[in-house]
């Protein structure tokens, strides 16, 4: 039989805690902060204080990783919203880049499109409420410096894939509003109406978006 060390002997003995890494704490600040602030509803509803007690630190660790209340509510809820815009918006820079767009490829891309723009939403919804529709200061600095940023980029390559093949958008920065709320209309959908038809919905949305959702009419001729 194995002697056991004496380490593992001494009677009454507290075994040491693992200290976390810089980065592991810096995490595990934000996980408390976004917990704290989707229960208060936005920046302003709670405190530095409770968010310590949220994660079970004292206030003086927060401070050691954030300068500012303001700072930890962007990077645990605005910062988190910014990346997923922005990787939705990188794939759409990108969609002729192995093969060359046909019309039945251009329906399945904006089809990808929605499906990956619904998903994304879906997931960031919790997130999205608190900085649209709490502070308005808040709101209005995400919305112009990130979430218009976005869709500016997104008509831009879409810009930019139409000019490829001779074709001069009108108003691609409408087209990309269009498209955003379409998806978070459809995202909310998917969250709060369990009847839901996504994949009826995602197919009539792509279908529309490129063919028009509305037939022309023309005036009934009257006897």
């Amino acid at each position: 039989m194995p002697k056991q060390s004496t380490r593992s002997r001494t009677v009454g003995e507290v075994p040491r805690t693992r200290r976390l890494t810089a980065e592991a704490r810096r995490s595990s600040i934000l996980k408390a902060a976004r917990k704290a602030f989707s229960e208060a509803g936005d920046v302003n509803g709670t405190t530095i204080k409770v968010i310590a007690e949220q994660g079970g630190i004292s206030e003086g660790v927060i401070y050691r990783h954030f300068d500012s209340k303001d700072q930890l509510f962007f990077e645990a809820v605005v910062e988190p919203l910014r990346e997923a815009v922005d990787k939705l918006v990188a794939a759409s820079e990108v969609v002729d880049r192995d093969e060359p767009l046909s019309p039945e490829r251009q329906l399945a891309t904006l089809n990808g499109l929605y499906r990956q723009l619904i998903s994304t939403l879906g997931e960031v919804l919790p997130l999205l409420g608190l900085v649209l529709f709490g502070d308005p200061q808040v709101a209005k600095r995400f919305y112009k410096e990130n979430f218009a940023v976005a869709m500016d980029r997104l008509a831009n390559a879409w810009r930019d894939v139409e000019g490829r093949y001779g074709f001069d958008l009108e108003s691609p920065d409408i087209s990309a509003r269009a498209v955003m709320g379409i998806a978070l209309t459809l995202a909310l959908e998917s969250h709060y109406n369990s009847r839901f038809d996504r994949e009826r919905a995602v197919t009539l949305a792509t279908e529309g978006t490129i063919k028009g959702f509305f037939p022309p009419l023309t005036a009934r001729q009257v006897p």
